[in-house]
């Protein structure tokens, strides 16, 4: 197999794809192998490849590649998410595109768009992922909508309400004004903001003073029913028992008291608004106060906003302020900073709001997913996460699983015509239980299902069950085989989203946990430490980088900064280097293949170069397998980058390779072959594309061989006496270089090297090799006009009398004594100044005396250098 003199990404990317592909090596069957399991992290349906997308699936496809290597029954399951909110949003902007109001169908009319909309765009992510080279098992593909998991949701409801978990009640919820929904607490981002805090004039009834309010809210006065006061507050005491007049609206309300109320803030007197307000809420409860909701589902408010009825929130905020302004009612305003909610998919700011709503008992479902984590029978890397996740599980509050939308799983609810409901898998199972319960007669039409559907979380919670069909098939083959699943890569962000609730559905649906270890990514940032977003214009396209840089080199740069759970500072130098190590490796492949060989015998130096190379490789093995087991994915990278790099590249070959126009012996020729056959091996799970092109061509393949379904090469104990011996020998070459480069002394002239001392001589042929040495001696004294170093307490020395001018040499080092002279005499001064020692930080005298102490060493050396030439 010829190979070109560069190597082209592109040439070879997509020919092997399809290659795996074409021969099944991504498809798992149950068998006698260790499974290894992953699921994917399922993406919208509605996403594009992003740069954290291309993160978390080169680490899964990293992982997931080893362990086929690693001789196990590998599985990576992929699959999307219907995403309720984002799916609908994108359907009604496409209608609205074309003129058509979503209110304007049937629910039946707009789900036809929506599923034409996922079927058209539903896959795109999933086809870009093969451009990264991702070894899905395509033929698994999952759909958090598709029919074996909308069973599985719709069963799991079922069961949680025939269990008590679910149940149905008017709460204090989360709504989203934009997407017309109540949200989860999970879903509400909190966001500085900077605004006014108003202070408010409710006049006392009966006299001619005020009691005055400090809020931030103006607009929902219309929503008032009490205010409050501390019964501790003795600058509030006289408004006890009485009653004020809400201002603008002239409505009276009680005065309550609590000691909720902080009597630090604002004047100490609060306005109670049951409806819109969490706590005030709450205190509604706890009094039994009226609740008047202004708002209607969209953020204008309702009848009950008096004057402002249709107005938009915001805008009756500006009025209202104008209007309390000219009746004399506003006291003043103030700058306030306080924290605002945003709903995380709209960024609308969220409407607290009393609501009918579903809802999930989760205090004792999260008891077993708390324990699990916090015994380490499922693993977080890194484990700081710990801590995030034990605050959630111990402060969990019942989940909110209804949204007001159209998109999704419909939830299995049936009213009946006089009050009450049943939940069941179908409407025929609701009929047949609602005549059950019924003493009038009743038709299957006069069933009414709930018009609200589930949560996107509440189908994706079951995804390591569901992708098995362990919901609705909970002893099929897959399941039992596949189950639990061993490593799951996702965000730190979604870990009580989405990890917290799959470990409690693994547990009360499998008995046992979905994973065993959650590597947990971190965010790609910009040079700026930014966080990479559409909004911000700052995120690379990733398929524009593979196919600049190529997918080998952009899942290297990926990976080259990213340890678990810390951030990656992204910067298009991090694809370069991807991008050169590529070449590195082509080359030194081109170079090994170019040499002609022969059956004669093996040099010495040769023979040095496997053997230690050979424990080298073994070393760096064990290191990886280490590296693996703790999840240092990084750091594994850089083992192996540094193995082939620095270790094979710049040291095996250089001693192993023959002399110019030479050929090379074919002991060390088979060696080498062998050496590469396994670093493409241990290459291959970083680097798919290019290490299955050269092991195509390292020898003959038969169709249907693949680098990815061979073993990983095992490693055994390393002979780390002939490493460090050869560490030993570097640092000599090392001098010697340092010598010829000093002294302009080129490669071609041979030089001798003297020792002075002890030495390991077992390297000696090596060490000729690489820095041309005619001879290397022991000596009792060195040899007049030679240069020395020292490797450890050993000395060395070369004699270069013949090869340089020695007046100019010393004439050179003269000048340098002197400089470094002056220096030592400047830094004299500073630390004679009695001043500047008692006034500097210690660190700075320590860096002055350490610029003394060295000078001082340079001074000697070249004395010594001088005197050794004068020889």
């Amino acid at each position: 197999m010829e190979l070109a003199s560069k190597y082209t990404p592109t040439d070879i990317e997509s020919k092997w794809y399809q290659y795996w592909l074409n021969n099944g090596f991504f498809a798992s069957k149950p068998d006698h192998r260790e499974a290894y399991t992953i699921v994917i992290p399922p993406p919208n349906v509605t996403g594009v490849l992003h740069m954290g997308h291309m993160l978390n699936n080169t680490i899964q496809d990293i992982l997931v590649r080893r362990a086929r290597m690693l001789g196990k029954n590998a599985c990576w399951v992929p699959g999307t998410d219907h995403a309720s909110i984002a799916t609908e949003a994108k359907v009604v902007g496409k209608l609205a595109a074309q003129g058509i109001a979503k209110t304007d169908l049937t629910r039946e009319e707009f789900l036809e768009h929506a599923w034409e909309w996922t079927l058209k765009h539903g896959g795109i992510i999933l086809e870009q992922l093969k451009k990264l080279g991702a070894s899905c098992d395509w033929d698994r593909t999952a759909f958090t909508m598709d029919e074996a998991r909308s069973e599985s949701v719709i069963k799991v409801f079922c069961d949680l309400h025939d269990k008590g978990n679910i149940y149905r009640g008017v709460r204090m919820v989360n709504w989203d004004p934009k997407a017309l929904t109540a949200l989860s607490d999970e879903e509400v981002i909190f966001k500085e903001q900077v605004g006014k805090l108003f202070y408010l004039k409710y006049k006392i009834e009966g006299e001619n003073d005020f009691a005055v309010v400090a809020t931030t809210r103006p607009e929902t006065i219309m929503g008032d029913t009490a205010m409050c006061i501390n019964p501790n507050d003795l600058k509030n005491a006289h408004l006890r028992g009485k009653k004020v007049i809400i201002p603008l609206i002239n409505r009276v309300i009680p005065v309550i008291e609590d000691e909720y109320v902080d009597i630090e803030f604002g004047t100490g007197c609060l306005k109670v608004t049951p409806a819109h307000d969490v706590n005030d809420y709450m205190l509604g409860e706890k009094y039994n106060l009226h609740s008047i909701d202004i708002f209607n589902d969209n953020g204008t408010l309702n009848e009950n906003g008096a004057q402002y009825a249709g107005l938009d929130r915001f805008e009756v905020r500006t009025r209202i302020e104008k209007d309390l302004k000219s009746a004399g009612l506003l006291e003043k305003i103030e700058s306030y900073t306080n924290k605002v909610g945003f709903s995380e998919r709209t960024d609308a700011v969220i409407e607290p709001k009393l609501s009918m709503q579903w809802f999930m008992k989760m205090e004792e479902l999260a008891k077993p997913a708390l324990k699990a984590v916090m015994e380490d029978d499922i693993k977080l890397y890194p484990p700081k996460f710990k801590n995030t996740y034990r605050h959630w599980m111990k402060n969990v509050k019942d989940w909110c699983i209804s949204r007001q939308l159209w998109w999704g799983h419909r939830i299995p609810a049936y009213f009946l015509p006089q009050g009450g409901y049943v939940v069941a898998l179908s409407k025929e199972e609701a009929f047949q239980k609602a005549l059950s319960m019924v003493d009038y007669e009743l038709t299957i039409d006069d069933l009414r299902q709930d018009e609200d559907v589930l949560d996107t979380w509440f189908s994706s919670w079951l995804w390591p069950i569901s992708v098995f069909d362990g919901i609705n098939n909970p002893e099929n083959d897959d399941i039992k085989y596949y189950y639990p699943t061993n490593d799951l890569v996702t965000a730190p962000e979604i870990l009580f989203f989405w990890v917290a609730r799959m470990i409690v559905a693994g547990y009360e649906y499998r008995g046992e946990m979905p994973f065993k270890n959650v590597y947990l990514t971190g965010i790609v940032r910009d040079k700026l430490g930014r966080k990479m977003s559409k909004s911000l214009g700052n995120s690379p396209d990733p398929l524009d980088l593979i196919a600049h840089f190529g997918a080998d080199a952009v899942r290297l740069g990926m990976l080259l900064t990213s340890p678990a759970g810390n951030d990656l500072p992204y910067d298009d130098s991090l694809c370069e280097q991807g991008r050169n190590f590529n070449n590195k490796i082509w080359n030194a492949f081109r170079l090994v293949k170019g040499w002609e060989v022969a059956d004669i015998e093996q040099p010495e130096s040769a023979l040095l170069a496997v053997k230690w190379f050979d424990a080298q490789l073994n070393k760096t093995l064990l290191e990886i397998d280490d590296l693996f087991d703790k999840y240092r994915l990084s750091e594994a990278l850089m083992a192996v980058y540094k193995l082939f790099w620095d270790e094979f590249s710049a040291w095996y070959l250089e001693m192993a390779k023959p002399a110019y126009q030479q050929p090379i012996d074919r002991t060390t020729y088979e060696a080498t072959l062998g050496f590469f056959d396994s670093l493409l091996k241990v290459l291959h799970p970083f680097m798919p594309f290019i290490t299955e092109e050269l092991w195509q061509a390292l020898e003959q393949r038969k169709n249907g061989e693949s680098i990815m379904i061979q073993l990983q090469p095992k490693a055994i104990v390393a002979d780390e006496k002939l490493i460090s011996g050869f560490e030993y020998a570097k640092e000599i070459i090392a001098g010697v270089r340092t010598v010829r480069l000093q002294k302009n002394i080129p490669i071609k002239d041979r030089l001798s090297l003297q020792i002075i001392g002890n030495h390991n001589d077992n390297f000696n042929a090596a060490i000729s090799k690489l820095v041309n040495l005619e001879s290397i001696e022991s000596v009792v004294d060195k040899t007049a006009g030679s240069i020395y170093f020292l490797v450890g307490t050993t000395e060395f020395s070369i004699p270069i009398g013949n090869l340089i001018n020695v007046d100019e040499e010393i004439t050179k080092m003269k000048a340098e004594i002197k400089y470094f002279e002056g220096f030592i005499e400047s830094v004299m001064k500073k630390l004679g100044n009695e001043r500047f020692v008692a006034n500097a930080k210690p660190e700075v005298v320590d860096a002055e005396r350490k610029k003394q102490v060295d000078a001082e060493s340079k001074i000697a050396s070249l004395k010594e250098g001088i005197a050794g030439l004068k020889r």
